[in-house]
Parts: structure tokens; sequence; C-alpha cells
């Protein structure tokens, strides 16, 4: 299994794309998408990874914010295409709760033409996913959990990868004691850090409800977890965000810290 960050921005990034990441199974050449980013430079971020949109069959949306959502109507619009043209292959699924799964809905009907939209339902899935609630996926579990956010209604998920092992995504607001059950001893956490902590007063990451590098480097080391991959982030320096975080983050985090970049690839 690998993980590929299409995008590690917040949503006014210009520098990067927005956050979102495909898990990939080389061996099944299968891939979930989680996330969209933005708009339809998604499908910019695929061709740049290598990846066909015609090999991507099972996306999740966290929740409905611009940059997490609009990319995955891009995917809809071009999934419709190749169903149509006879190049894309089985059926497409998308999990989310019932708010997100409402607005694509509804986002579809107002915009998709019938020839694509006859597809929704029928070829395409919207798959409402409660809290708690797990699915299979690339033949593992999944358990999507509720974040708890005060924004706006937010899913995360952990994935078993091996016995004992999970790769827990928090989303892109800060973890929540509430997940203690799914976050704690995982071997891989994905959590937002929007700024530098020296940097707080400048992004003010409080007001927006995430966290800065010292959260979440803070949070991985309390809950035990092995990897940590930081994102979610801001583009003021970009080149050279990775040294800067990871220079901050390796004071309060004694485990294996990832500042990735955009398209780039982490063996789980």
């Amino acid at each position: 299994m690998q993980l590929i960050m299409l995008g590690t921005g917040h949503a006014t990034v210009t520098e990067c794309y927005n956050t979102c990441f495909l898990l990939q199974k080389e061996e099944l050449q299968e891939n979930f998408l989680v996330d969209g980013g933005g708009g339809n430079a998604i499908l910019q971020q695929l061709k740049k990874a290598g990846i066909d949109c015609n090999s991507i069959h099972q996306m999740f949306v966290t929740h409905k914010h611009m940059d997490h959502l609009m990319g995955i109507l891009w995917m809809i619009r071009i999934i419709c295409q190749n169903m149509r043209n006879g190049t894309y292959e089985g059926d497409a699924y998308i999990y989310a709760h019932e708010e997100v799964v409402g607005i694509i809905s509804s986002i579809c009907r107002m915009l998709l033409m019938e020839r694509q939209f006859v597809y929704l339902g029928a070829r395409i899935h919207l798959i409402t996913v409660e809290d708690g609630e797990c699915r299979t996926i690339l033949g593992k579990k999944v358990t999507f959990f509720d974040i708890h956010s005060d924004k706006a209604k937010q899913f995360g998920f952990s994935m078993e990868l091996a016995e004992g092992e999970r790769l827990t995504c928090c989303g892109d607001e800060p973890y929540h004691e509430c997940n203690e059950a799914y976050v704690k001893g995982s071997k891989w956490l994905m959590h937002e850090a929007f700024c530098l902590s020296s940097q707080a007063d400048i992004f003010r990451p409080y007001e927006k409800k995430h966290s800065t590098v010292r959260d979440a480097c803070e949070t991985a080391e309390r809950l035990s977890v092995e990897h940590l991959i930081l994102y979610h982030t801001e583009d003021w320096n970009i080149k050279e965000r990775r040294e800067l975080y990871l220079t901050e983050g390796r004071k309060y985090y004694h485990g294996k810290l990832h500042v990735p970049a955009d398209l780039e690839k982490i063996i789980l």
C-alpha cells in the first residue's frame, strides 16, 4: 500500500494544491481517492502522478468545504464522460456523510447534462456513511468516524493496514479526544498543521479551528503514533516548508515525522 499526496495545502493556497490524496494498492492497480481539492486541477494532479481516472472506483469526501468537495465534482464529470465513451469499467462509489451526499447529488442535478447525470445512481453510487460505520475498501477494513467539528460536520477514517497496524486520517481539524480509540497507537496518523507554532500570530490557526505543527506533534507523541504525516498547511514559504516543519516538530515528537510535498509518495 502506498499513499500519494495529490495536494498538501489549505483552502486558499496558490503555491501548491489543496489537500487531497490517494491510497493505492499497487498489485490491484486500484486507488482510493480521499477528497478532491478545490477544482479541476485534480485532473492535472492525477495526470502528473501517473494515475488514470479510470482506475479510481472508490472515493471519500470528508466534508462540504469547497477545497475538499469541488474536485470530486470534476471527478464525477470525467467518470460520466468515460462511462459514456465506454472506457470506464465497472461502477464508482463515493462515500460521505448524509449532508455531503445531499450536496453532491443536488449540484450534479443542477450542473450535469442529462447524458451525464443518467449515470448517478445507476453506476455512480453516492453512499451515506454513519459515525463508526465500517466498509471494505482496497481489501482493507475502513471505519469512518465523526471528528466532532465545530464548523461543518466532518468525518475522518481509520484503515486497517495489517494485523495491529492502522492508518488514521483526522480530516482537516485538530484531533478530538472522542476519537482516541481510532487515533491512539496508529502506525500512521495524518493530521493537519496549518502553520508553525512560531507563526501562530501571523496565520491565526485557532481562529480557523486548526492546529500548529507543535500541536499536531504533541498529539502524536501523547498517543504513541509511530509515523506522523502533516498536511493542510500554509504555503508562505513552500520551498522551506519541510525543513521548517521538521525542525519545529522534532522538538515535540520523537516518532517518524513526514512533511510531504504535492505528488510525493509514501510507502505504508
